[in-house]
């Protein structure tokens, strides 16, 4: 009767181990999955926010935030393209502004550009093009 109890809690033992270890595989295959995700799709994963301002010599001041909502990568050199939009929607024009800094993982950075817009220029657009990782 002894030999069944030791047999039987032996086999538990072995059983809950492997379970345990299929557990951690399978973790690290789901996270090597959202990393090559976050990786191929940078743009998902990055928003820009911002507005627009004249500054006193008529030079156009935008200031927006660029925040990484990935789970994991850590983006750099973010290509940001803005466009500058008239009261009708249409587009005037498209500049684009690279930041260089190490954004990580739910972390947001902030920048400032001034440009010289064509006249009649209403809001302001921004979308990521691309970043590195």
């Amino acid at each position: 009767m002894k030999i069944y109890f030791v047999l039987i809690t032996t086999c538990a033992f072995f059983i809950s181990c492997n379970q345990k270890a299929d557990s951690d595989k399978n973790y690290e295959k789901t996270k090597e999955t959202l990393e090559q995700s976050e990786q191929k799709n940078p743009t998902k994963f990055i928003a820009v926010q911002g507005d627009k301002k004249k500054n006193i010599i008529g030079q156009t001041v935008v200031k927006a935030s660029v925040t990484n909502n990935a789970k994991i990568v850590t983006y750099k050199d973010i290509d940001v393209k803005i466009s500058f939009y008239s009261k009708t929607g249409t587009l005037l024009e498209e500049d684009h502004e690279t930041i260089y800094e190490n954004i990580t993982p739910g972390n947001t950075v902030d920048f400032k550009s001034k440009f010289r817009t064509p006249k009649g220029s209403d809001s302001v657009a921004f979308k990521v093009v691309e970043a590195k990782f």
